[in-house]
């Protein structure tokens, strides 16, 4: 699963990296976002340009009666997400990338466990594959987007610290994920996947990153 990343990209380097318009909104640095959080999502607007926006993370089914079951739902299984009525629809008609600097899984080592931070040695920022949702309290309230995260099986390297990881998308396929066009067909389906390289880097970090309360860049430091 994925529980846990970081997003510090300076604004130029992300309007850089993902295509975006100068204008843009400025997104803080993060050092530990968790569920709940409103992250940064990049979706295709009716004119196929993209689109920066802050949305909930725990996606909310349009058909949700509560938006506490958001907090069940800030992950999609890859394998199952064309089938499981809470993504389907999401997954045929609404996907987005999320935008990172890296991630943290935990390494279970014996009682306790010891989280990792992840990275790309190669690329200041990178995107995870993520599907959104509007959701509606009531007929008078303001709609809720909210988004998940798409995960896999783990690649090798990662497999040593945790069986599972974000769906990471090259940037090559960015368009052909957020696309309208394109309804969940096989095409589509294929880039849910392991990352097929091996620039992925990881090291121990503090356990301070447990409490997501604690936000501040030496949370990423390799510990000890």
């Amino acid at each position: 699963m994925c529980g846990r990343y970081a997003f510090y990209l300076p604004h130029e380097a992300m309007v850089r990296l993902f295509d975006l318009a100068d204008d843009a909104p400025e997104v803080a640095p993060r050092y530990n976002i968790a569920p709940s959080n409103f992250v940064p999502v990049i979706r295709h607007d009716k004119q196929a340009e993209r689109k920066l926006g802050m949305l909930h993370w725990g996606l909310v089914p349009h058909w949700a009666k509560d938006k506490k079951i958001g907090y069940r739902m800030i992950n999609a299984r890859s394998e199952t997400v064309r089938e499981k009525p809470s993504f389907r629809n999401a997954f045929r008609r609404r996907r987005c990338l999320v935008p990172v600097s890296g991630f943290y899984e935990w390494k279970k080592t014996g009682e306790s466990k010891t989280p990792y931070f992840i990275s790309m040695s190669d690329a200041e920022g990178f995107a995870f594959a993520g599907l959104w949702e509007r959701w509606h309290e009531n007929d008078d309230a303001d709609p809720l987007d909210s988004v998940t995260i798409c995960t896999t099986e783990a690649n090798v390297h990662i497999a040593e610290i945790h069986q599972r990881m974000p769906v990471i998308l090259k940037p090559g396929d960015y368009d052909a994920w957020l696309s309208r066009e394109n309804s969940g067909d096989d095409v589509t389906y294929a880039l849910l996947k392991p990352w097929p390289r091996d620039n992925l880097q990881a090291w121990p970090v503090s356990t301070a990153v447990n409490r997501p309360q604690n936000d501040r860049p030496d949370l990423i430091k390799a510990d000890g």
